[in-house]
């Protein structure tokens, strides 16, 4: 007799969700992969079993982007905390500044480390009405001799992403797109460095994806030590040492799920349709629930809102759990609300949130 398995409406921020059948297709590899007798976890990484699904990754990757020539697809640890140091230890070079725009936590975080390690500036900032928006191209402040532009495309704590992106010339664009990399189509040709922790939209906790140009590659400082060098994992196709070889190969499968999903444009309309679901809930509320990022700016990805007051919000996140939702409190450092609506998280499911909190507003309004 088949078990029946239980799911909820998960929208956590990260690690999240992932289609049920890509864990299936996994559970079904996992004792004896491709007829090798060994499950992935236990495949040495030199071998061309692990290599066939190391390349394929980085191949659809690059065409699932349109990531052009000159580009390397690097397969990294550490997460995006690592890179916010790993970025100014190759790039920052003396004698030279780089730029942050302030756009949330994460943002902050990545100029504090950068801080550490060299001269840095703010570049714009959303700081002021607790970043409630992004900055616009106008507002960006930086010279032609600027070490690099650093920007966070989406904000998972606050809720708002970059709606397009600034053109930078000469000066090298940098991006964390930890949590809307993979969410809709963009030109990747704007940026000189493209980062990403897998836990949203590309695979499990565990390994971070680098899309790195070639001109910037070789201007990278040579003095630092070798596992902090992208080159190092440039020249030996992230095989320098043992890389996180089952995250990786999950990776792979939820490539390959995108590409059967139709793309970024595919998803890109079906997470604006999810997204208008609660954000219209939101919207109808009368002010029942506030949303905290303007308008203009609210992410695909991380639906912030707020009620009238802890209390109340305690009472609606109960009342979630009990109906089978995790994830829907906010960050802890800023609390409320927030519905997390990965490219693996269901039209189902935001559906069922709306339904939710239209319930929720007529019973305690």
């Amino acid at each position: 007799m088949a078990k029946t398995v239980k799911r909820v409406h998960n929208f956590y921020s990260g690690p999240a969700a992932l289609p049920l059948s890509i864990l299936q297709q996994a559970q079904a590899e996992l004792l004896d992969f491709n007829g090798t007798g060994m499950s992935i976890m236990e495949i040495s990484h030199r071998s061309k079993d692990y290599e066939a699904v190391h390349n394929r990754a980085i191949e659809l990757l690059k065409e699932l982007l349109g990531i052009p020539a000159g580009y390397d697809v690097l397969f990294l640890q550490g997460g995006a905390s690592l890179q916010f140091a790993m970025v100014p230890m190759n790039f920052l070079a003396p004698g030279k500044k780089a730029g942050y725009v302030m756009t949330g936590t994460w943002a902050e975080k990545a100029y504090a480390q950068a801080e550490k390690l060299g001269e840095v500036f703010i570049a714009a900032s959303a700081k002021e009405g607790n970043y409630r928006r992004i900055p616009s191209p106008g507002e960006l402040n930086y010279g032609p001799d600027t070490a690099y532009l650093h920007i966070t495309s989406n904000n998972t704590i606050f809720g708002t992403q970059w709606q397009s992106f600034p053109e930078t010339g000469a000066v090298p664009l940098i991006a964390d797109m930890s949590s809307d990399i993979l969410s809709k189509p963009f030109d990747v040709s704007k940026f000189a460095l493209i980062y990403a922790g897998a836990q949203k939209n590309l695979g499990p906790a565990g390994v971070t994806v680098v899309i790195i140009r070639h001109d910037l590659l070789d201007r990278a400082n040579k003095k630092v030590p070798t596992m902090l060098r992208y080159e190092t994992y440039a020249k030996d196709n992230s095989l320098y040492n043992t890389p996180p070889t089952f995250n990786i190969y999950m990776v792979s499968l939820m490539l390959a799920w995108v590409k059967e999903q139709g793309g970024l444009a595919a998803l890109h309309r079906r997470n604006q349709e999810k997204a208008a679901l609660v954000y219209d809930a939101i919207d109808a509320s009368n002010g029942f629930y506030v949303g905290h990022a303007q308008p203009d700016v609210r992410s695909l990805m991380n639906i912030t809102f707020r009620l009238a007051n802890e209390d109340l919000e305690k009472k609606f996140l109960d009342a979630a759990k009990q109906a089978g939702f995790v994830g829907l409190a906010g960050h802890r450092s800023v609390g409320g609300c927030r519905a997390s609506a990965y490219n693996a998280v269901p039209y189902e499911s935001c559906l069922a949130l709306r339904e939710l909190m239209f319930t929720f507003q007529k019973e305690n309004w």
